[in-house]
């Protein structure tokens, strides 16, 4: 990119704060619902501003030009000036989708709560939407210590949700064990960002004639760093979003969250990759060259995650413990997808960031119903769950087809466009991904005839109640989305694929 390259991105901006709007009305309804000694209208404050949140991401979406590979909807105010970093925000092919995907995944935990939170709800919806307007900072953040700020504010609502509405015994500790995990790994990430504004401080050119400190990544894109420094911010990236992802092996949180924290925390885990989308908008993006020449770590990375995954997700006797693993093994493919470099690979890692969204966190929503009717996720406290709950039983194995990309559901066409891909470029590590998705289908299948299949042992399980309406409604909207996008993916395609085109090409400069 040259600095006429840098223009355009400026001249795009828009006057209407569009994005600024859907982050600020989650706060703002925090407030509202701190004011309020009502419980139910702290629900529906919470619910009319994740909808309103849906709403106008859902405008963004029916704005947004698919075929402009730039950055759109930008926002540029001064910040802390005597740093150089502004407030800047915006939104591409790789990032636009992640917004309403969020809003809705949000819409359905403030739903699936409604009536099983009943210790602190108002601050439990509180936390919800604070949480979630860190997370849709972390997709539309252009500067990179902005992005930085989102991604730690993440912690704090996490933290206090998984300690005061954990069902594990050991829910403190999973609290503790996360927030320090992540905190560790916002070090590297932290360092990476400074180190590449230090090296654009010192270097004269169109887009920092002052040579100021560079924050703004649209600048730190249009002004590749130095070989050599590729490689020092390539892995402080890699490893602090890697905490997040989470690639193995630093995934033991991830389970812990699973067994103690709430089902809400483990949808927004398990279906929000963070650390994922962090990978493809920083890590490859600011180092390019050095994450070319280190290929076979990302995909190595990805086949050992892929298979540890699935080998310890057939291992388990727990429904949350097994999904937990069953994500890990997915980020496993999303990073073989990233590491083959290719457009298939990235609208197929892309594809599988957003299935996530829907089919993991909707099958932990259905996870905490079940939770919640019969007290216990271990198999062997489960049991002919199909006769007394037909509808749950149902829902389950239509989310469980959709993990393991059976065609018809948006998991197909993911799997198949990363596998192509993966073939191609490392193609042992695509047999072995074949592998793993072979194992997917065994860990799911083996489980849900214990669990879910059978005979009635438990007596809680036999006077207990099947879905309720709005429960019903739910997860019927999820599962109509895992249809809808596995018939028409390019309802996705078409709206990442200018964007994945402007990634590939930008490793090829």
């Amino acid at each position: 990119m040259t600095s006429e390259t840098v223009t355009t991105h400026i001249d795009s901006t828009i006057d209407f704060p569009i994005l600024s709007l859907l982050i600020l009305i989650l706060p703002i309804a925090s407030m509202l619902i701190m004011l309020t000694s009502d419980q139910l209208k702290a629900r529906w404050i919470a619910l009319i501003a994740s909808t309103s949140s849906l709403i106008i991401s859902l405008w963004v979406v029916f704005k947004f030009d698919q075929n402009n590979a730039e950055f759109q909807f930008i926002e540029r105010l001064p910040w802390i000036p005597s740093l150089n970093i502004d407030y800047i925000v915006g939104i591409d092919g790789i990032s636009v989708l992640f917004l309403p995907l969020t809003s809705l995944l949000f819409i359905g935990i403030i739903l699936s709560s409604w009536n099983s939170i009943r210790s602190m709800p108002r601050l439990y919806f509180i936390l919800l939407l604070l949480l979630e307007t860190a997370t849709l900072g972390i997709f539309i953040s252009l500067n990179t210590i902005l992005f930085f700020m989102f991604w730690e504010l993440t912690l704090i609502p996490i933290y206090f949700l998984i300690i005061y509405w954990g069902i594990g015994p050991n829910r403190r500790y999973a609290a503790v064990k996360y927030t320090m995990v992540m905190m560790a790994g916002g070090i590297p990430l932290l360092f990476g960002f400074i180190i590449a504004a230090f090296n654009h401080a010192t270097l004269a050119h169109a887009g920092n004639p002052s040579g100021e400190l560079v924050f703004d990544y649209i600048t730190l894109l249009n002004n590749p760093l130095p070989a050599e420094l590729q490689t020092v911010i390539f892995f402080l990236l890699l490893l602090g979003f890697a905490f997040k992802a989470p690639i193995f092996p630093l995934h033991t949180w991830l389970p812990a969250i699973a067994m103690e924290g709430p089902a809400s925390i483990a949808a927004i885990m398990t279906g929000l990759k963070l650390g994922a989308y962090g990978l493809i908008r920083f890590t490859v993006p600011l180092a390019p060259d050095a994450a070319q020449n280190f290929h076979w770590l990302l995909a190595g990375l990805g086949i050992t995650g892929l298979l540890y995954g699935a080998v310890m997700a057939v291992s388990q006797t727990n429904l949350r413990k097994m999904l937990a693993f069953s994500s890990v093994s997915h980020v496993g493919l999303v990073i073989l997808g990233i590491a083959s470099f290719s457009i298939q690979g990235l609208q197929g890692a892309l594809f599988q960031l957003f299935n996530f969204t829907i089919v993991a966190g909707g099958i932990f929503i259905l996870i905490g119903f079940l939770h919640h009717r019969t007290g216990s996720t271990e198999v062997v406290s489960l049991g002919g769950v199909a006769k007394t709950m037909p509808l749950l039983a149902s829902f389950f194995f239509i989310f469980g087809l959709a993990g393991m990309g059976v065609p018809g559901t948006n998991g197909f066409i993911a799997e198949n466009l990363i596998l192509v891909s993966v073939l191609e470029s490392h193609t042992g590590a695509g047999i072995a991904a074949l592998v793993g998705i072979v194992l997917a289908a065994a860990y799911f299948l083996t489980i849900y005839q214990r669990a879910f299949l059978g005979p009635v042992k438990n007596d809680v399980i036999s006077t207990a109640m099947d879905l309720r309406t709005r429960e019903l409604l739910l997860t019927l909207g999820f599962c109509i989305l895992i249809i809808i996008f596995g018939i028409f993916p390019d309802i996705i395609l078409d709206i990442t694929r200018s964007a994945s085109n402007g990634w590939i090409e930008a490793l090829k400069r």
